[in-house]
Formats: C-alpha cells, structure tokens, sequence
C-alpha cells in the first residue's frame, strides 16, 4: 500500500489556555504542565467533520498523481459524526463525482484512522478497491464541556485527507509497510474510560488517569511490535507520531524507549487533542519534510479501548 497524497485542513480560530481560568478554574500554567497544551483549534459553528474533510481533500488534489474520479473506496474515519445518515464519505463521493467508488463511515476513538487504514488493507487483499481515500476529521467543539475540568481544555478541531493505492502511483510515494490495530475493550476501565453521550454530557474523560497509563503501554508496545516483525531496529526508526492526547504521553514514552526529542512529531500545544485525525494530522503536516528512506511510525490509542499503529517507509 502506498500513500499517494495527504491534505489538511486547520481551523484558525485558536483558544488560549486562558480562556479557562473562569470557565473551568484552571490556569494556563497548570494546563499547560500536565498537557503541554497551549492553545487549541477550533472550527466556526456553521463547519463539521464534512465541511472540513472537503477542504483537507481540496489541499491534497494538486499533488494526487491521479484522477479523483479514480477512486473506488471512500471512508470516513470520526467520532463526532455530524450526521449519521450522510457521512463524510457520502458527502465527499457527490462534492467530486467519485461515481465507482464504496462510501461509509467507521469509528474506534482516536484508532479510527489507523483502523481505516487496515480496512482499506483488507479491501485491496481481496480486490475489491485499488485506490481509497481515507476522511479523518473530528471536531471536538460541537461536543465538549468546557466546564468539566477533567478533560473540557483539552479538545481541537481539525481535518485530514489521505489518499491510498494498492500499487505504486508515483516516485513520491510512501510506502506502508504494516499496520496492526487491536480492540481493548477487556482491558482495565476499558469503555468507561471516555464517552461521548451526545444527550447526556457530551464527550468526557472520567477515567484519565487510567487512559494515560494505558496510552503509555500500548502505544511504544506497538510500535517494537512492528518495527521487530519487519526487521528493523528502534535506532532505524526515524520519526515517532503518537496520538496527541498529552505531552506527558510523549515524556513517558521517549524515556522508555530512549528516543531523542527530535523524533517526535506533534502539534497539540497548538491544536490541542484533535481526536482520531490527530496522528494522521500530524503525518500529513510533515510528510513535505520526509526524506527518502525515512521510516515512521504512528501509534495510536482510543477510548473504548483501543489500539493501533502503522510503519511507513518514505
């Protein structure tokens, strides 16, 4: 599998951690520190996951090598549906006239991504699609409690656009090697760990300490798992992209696996956690800057529970 073109689309409106001093009682600082968030993105009242993910398709035309139209798989990879009926997918299919192509929507928290990925996978093992398109949004603001001071600073908005061929389209391709996702629903406080109730509180993460903890075990975990089962080494890898949930996430990794600061990718003390396009999100903000030869990971891990991650040689 290949990656032929990656586009994003970021609101501009920003959110200062100041902002919640009178909402919630929080203060920068203290966000800041057991975040590392600073400000976070979020979208105007008239735009959602569609309106966004069009626009991250829009920024990765000029560099698709091939025809939009071309496209037989669409999927729309989300949490924060703005509507159920009429997906993302759907609505991108008829916005660019893609005629030929499977249209639906699939969620697993913030592995969302990376289990569309393996999707697509599957779809291409049994020819059945040869070019996909994958739509990562979420905007976290349509749902958030601003007031709840567990988890109401921490939410961005955001889109991505991933376009993804069974053969080689190009010279500037990236190749993915590997992708391996798992549910984790058994695990610890599994679906209580966070929730979106649309009627009843919105999203919330009551259990954060536990969903750190866990975030901490499955995320590098997964990525040995595929750097070994594909013969490299951790000191080959060139680029780690966890989930941006928390900084200290990142901290706590970096000193497990003893990875040097610039091996890290991330965006959140800007746009904040931008839920399941958040890994993607920062791939796609980077890939420019990708050498030849470059190996990345992303690795993720979403309420429920759920994990995943994927290897990409650039």
């Amino acid at each position: 599998m290949f990656i032929n073109a990656t586009g994003v689309y970021v609101p501009e409106e920003r959110v200062h951690n100041d902002h919640f001093l009178e909402v919630n009682g929080l203060t920068s600082e203290w966000i800041e520190q057991r975040t590392g968030i600073v400000t976070r993105s979020k979208a105007k009242p008239e735009e959602n996951i569609s309106t966004m993910g069009l626009e991250a398709i829009r920024d990765a035309l000029p560099k698709l090598p091939y025809d939009i139209k071309e496209v037989d798989l669409i999927i729309s990879a989300s949490y924060s549906p703005f509507d159920t009926v009429a997906t993302a997918a759907h609505i991108a299919q008829r916005e660019f006239g893609i005629e030929k192509a499977k249209a639906f929507s699939i969620s697993s928290a913030c592995s969302s991504f990376i289990n569309a990925l393996e999707i697509i996978e599957g779809y291409f093992a049994i020819n059945k699609a040869s070019k996909a398109l994958i739509i990562s949004a979420d905007k976290n603001s349509a749902y958030s409690n601003e007031e709840d001071p567990k988890s109401g600073h921490l939410w961005g908005d955001a889109a991505a656009a991933f376009f993804i061929s069974k053969e080689q389209a190009s010279e500037k391709d990236q190749e993915i090697l590997d992708i391996y996702t798992e549910g984790l629903g058994h695990i610890s406080k599994g679906p209580e760990g966070v929730q979106l109730r649309p009627r009843d509180g919105g999203i919330m993460m009551p259990e954060g300490r536990d969903v750190f903890i866990q975030a901490c075990t499955y995320m590098p975990k997964n990525v040995l798992y595929l750097l070994e089962k594909n013969g490299y080494g951790l000191d080959e890898l060139s680029y780690f992209i966890g989930h941006q949930a928390n900084m200290r996430i990142m901290a706590n990794i970096a000193k497990q696996l003893n990875l040097p600061d610039e091996k890290f990718l991330h965006n959140i003390e800007e746009l904040g956690n931008t839920g399941s396009v958040s890994s993607a999100l920062v791939y796609a903000q980077n890939d420019h800057a990708f050498k030849k030869g470059d190996l990345v990971a992303i690795t993720v891990f979403g309420g429920g529970y759920s994990a995943g991650a994927c290897l990409i040689k650039c």
